[in-house]
């Protein structure tokens, strides 16, 4: 890495960036223009502010010091350029401050620095009053972009004219802010700072305790409504947990943990972190992830919450090791769905976090892997290079300056022993953009007169709050690796992937507007989601008494359309997988295939044992005790090719129902099933249920007394303390939707409840969807 900063001297300086194909340094305006990307580019030597403090963790300090005077002697802040608030903040402040740290540590030591009169501190102090600007709104939200010489609203500034920000943008602030203010002694930052928090906070959804992803910075309603822990929110979450390290204050612990309950509960499907509405936490809005959301394990492992950290962890893992990189997005099933790797070191990150929490040699053969594939993929003669798309390999004339801040930071760290560290490194907390602060900090009394943050209502349970966490050691004396057993549940992840689920619907919130509302009913066709099979055992002895649940596919025959079945008996493929040629073919011909799920995809296996001559497949489930009465059934779907060669009949058992069938073949030799949908199954006498819509609407006055003479209707009556104007439209990626209007009302003088303007919006359906891979 040190090569790589002498590389970003000899062909960038002073450019913010390094052009690592080109050889050069990239200026803003001298270059094609990239759009938002390019507003971290405020022509103030980016990379080389952002690098300062990671020269002091590599123990290059003759390095740091010459550094230091090249920032002091030639970077200047006053430049017309309009720049993005979020990474100015978190890459140039941040860069400063943690480098002033470093530079007056050294100084008070005695022994290098000795010129050093606070000059860093002193620039940080004047982007801070750059960037103040910015928190110019009616709520005290920041705008998103920022004129370093022209603020806000002037004639000049080209910019103030936005109306949102990301959760993150907003969120993010804290940390900088608030050590600029304890070291400089003004308070007009962390103020800022705590306020952007109090309002995002007080904007939160009451129900869930979930925020949105962008939030308006005038009126503070939310503008997109799907909630994670990617990008766009993140670092919203690491500050308040990192507040409270840095500050010691017991209100950012309390937000944090309240939000954390929530994503545990919400957001978190194990290994998965999915979006969720932020109203409707039951619907996912998307099956994809995105790669910030790699940092969320170093997070929880600072909290204490080890077991998700390692899952989650793991999956990630496996996603490397099946693209070389994490793409910037990948889907349920690990599929790409954004090729780009930016060189985002938040999978390194907690892979550091991780090792340091457990001291499991694993977490230093993952750090290996990521050297290995960085200088192998990603090395170009004039530093590394992201990847355009990690399916090709091709390269991107881009090395973000994150890059040396953060990647090479935390892979340093994770190799090296305390001893050659230079500082003591548990002394400080990392930014986002991992700069250093001390943690003495908290001891440095605010030079705010006043806590702006309201103190949480204590609403949760008293083991939300506390304020420490178990020590691994205590609780696994006698097994150091107890980590390895956790990630051993995801060792069939490689190339398997699954999908979501949708939680739960809990109830509803009580509160003081009562609404009076009509349900008016109508017949309307059923509109099924995941229809229930069963495989039928109808030979001697069962005789169609055993009756097991299975799960569909969504291709290949479909058996809700036969209507008798699919009729046959059993066989087992050999290979039992049926992820290459079938070697059995003469005694699967004309039979159903038993097969098991694991190590190929669903289709591949269908095509395997149709070209086999088989008339049907029961897959059965890989993963010991798994049960259709505790985990929800999914379809099987395809593997993203074309199906539609496949018109076998294909049903999913888990292991449980599985072992059931298994055990009958192997005792009576001679299986007859059936293959069908539940509803038809031999001896099960249903009428077809009918499905109701329900249309709420607000009652008239007096519509309702008795003896009115209606049609079938149902009386409900709304609690609700607070009112949703509208919903946003989501759209899930398989475009099943489903209408829902949306009522609220307003309180007259009267006492009496009147409707208010509320439109009708769409929210995804959602089922025990699809679980795509085997």
């Amino acid at each position: 890495s040190l090569l790589r900063f002498f590389v970003l001297q000899k062909y960038a300086y002073p450019a913010d960036e390094l052009m690592p194909l080109s050889c050069r340094g990239r200026v803003r305006g001298q270059e094609p223009n990239r759009g938002d990307i390019d507003d971290s580019l405020g022509m103030f030597s980016l990379t080389l502010i952002d690098t300062l403090d990671t020269l002091v963790v590599l123990n290059k300090l003759d390095e740091f010091e010459d550094a230091v005077r090249k920032a002091v002697r030639d970077v200047r802040l006053d430049n017309d350029v309009v720049v993005s608030v979020f990474e100015t903040n978190i890459r140039v402040l941040g860069g400063l401050l943690g480098a002033h740290v470093m530079a007056d540590l050294f100084y008070q030591r005695g022994d290098r620095m000795q010129w050093y009169r606070d000059e860093l501190l002193h620039m940080a102090k004047e982007l801070g009053h750059r960037l103040l600007p910015a928190f110019n709104t009616t709520s005290g939200l920041p705008y998103p972009k920022v004129n370093l010489r022209y603020g806000i609203l002037n004639p000049l500034s080209r910019t103030g004219t936005e109306s949102d920000t990301c959760t993150a943008c907003a969120g993010t602030m804290i940390l900088e802010f608030a050590a600029l203010s304890r070291l400089s002694g003004e308070s007009v930052f962390e103020e800022h700072a705590r306020k952007a928090l109090d309002v995002l906070w007080e904007r939160r959804q009451r129900g869930s305790d979930l925020v949105g992803t962008v939030i308006n910075i005038h009126n503070g309603e939310w503008v997109r409504r799907d909630s994670g822990v990617g990008a766009g929110i993140d670092s919203y979450y690491e500050y308040l947990m990192k507040a409270y390290i840095l500050l010691g204050d017991n209100v950012f612990l309390e937000r944090f943990n309240i939000h954390y309950s929530a994503i545990m509960k919400y957001i978190s499907q194990p290994p998965l972190l999915l979006n969720v509405h932020m109203h409707n936490p039951t619907v996912s809005v998307r099956s994809w992830m995105d790669s910030l959301l790699a940092f969320f394990p170093g997070l929880q492992v600072l909290r204490g919450d080890l077991k998700p950290a390692i899952e989650t962890h793991e999956m990630l893992y496996q996603v490397t090791k099946q693209h070389k990189f994490l793409p910037e997005a990948f889907t349920t099933e690990f599929r790409v769905h954004w090729g780009q790797h930016l060189l985002r070191p938040e999978f390194a990150e907690s892979t550091y976090y991780l090792y340091k929490a457990t001291g499991d040699p694993y977490y230093l053969r993952v750090g290996q892997s990521i050297v290995e594939k960085l200088n192998a993929y990603a090395r170009v003669p004039c530093g590394f290079a992201a990847v355009q798309d990690v399916r090709t390999g091709t390269h991107e004339d881009r090395m973000d300056s994150f890059f040396l801040a953060e990647m090479f930071k935390y892979l340093y760290l994770l190799f090296s022993e305390k001893s050659e560290l230079p500082i003591d490194i548990d002394d400080y907390i990392f930014t986002t953009e991992a700069h250093l602060l001390p943690v003495s900090l908290s001891t440095t009394q605010p030079p705010c007169q006043h806590n702006n943050s309201d103190t949480v209502p204590i609403t949760q349970q008293e083991d939300l709050f506390t304020h420490s966490c178990p020590s691994t050691e205590t609780l696994f004396p006698n097994n150091p690796s107890f980590a390895k057993t956790i990630r051993d549940s995801y060792k069939y992840l490689t190339g398997v992937g699954r999908a979501f689920h949708p939680l739960p619907v809990r109830c509803g919130h009580k509160g003081v507007y009562r609404v009076k509302l009509v349900a008016e009913v109508s017949q309307t066709p059923e509109d099924e989601e995941v229809v229930p099979h069963v495989v039928q055992l109808i030979s001697p002895p069962f005789l169609g008494r055993t009756v097991l649940t299975a799960g569909p596919a969504k291709f290949g025959m479909d058996l809700s359309k036969q209507e008798y079945g699919v009729k046959g008996s059993i066989v087992k493929a050999s290979p039992y997988t049926a992820c290459g040629p079938i070697e059995n073919t003469v005694e699967l011909k004309g039979h159903i295939a038993l097969a098991l799920r694991g190590d190929c995809m669903f289709a591949a296996k269908a095509r395997w044992l149709q070209e086999a001559g088989a008339i049907g497949v029961i897959f059965i489930d890989h993963r010991e005790g798994s049960s259709s009465k505790e985990t929800p059934l999914f379809q099987m779907v395809g593997d993203g090719d074309s199906t539609e060669d496949i018109t076998l009949p294909l049903v999913f058992l888990f292991s449980r129902e599985g072992a059931v069938l298994t055990a009958a073949l192997e005792e009576h030799h001679n299986v007859d099933v059936l293959l069908l949908p539940k509803e038809r199954q031999l001896g099960h006498k249903t009428e077809k249920p009918i499905s109701m819509n329900i249309k709420l609407r607000l009652a008239h006055e007096g519509e309702l007394e008795e003896g009115a003479d209606r049609g079938p209707t149902l009386e409900f009556v709304l609690e609700k303390e607070e009112v949703l104007l509208k919903e946003e439209e989501e759209e899930e990626p398989s475009g099943e939707r489903q209408s829902q209007q949306q009522f609220c009302t307003k309180a007259t003088e009267d006492n009496r409840s009147e409707p208010c303007s509320a439109d009708s919006s769409e929210t995804p359906t959602s089922s025990s969807g699809p679980e795509p891979n085997p």
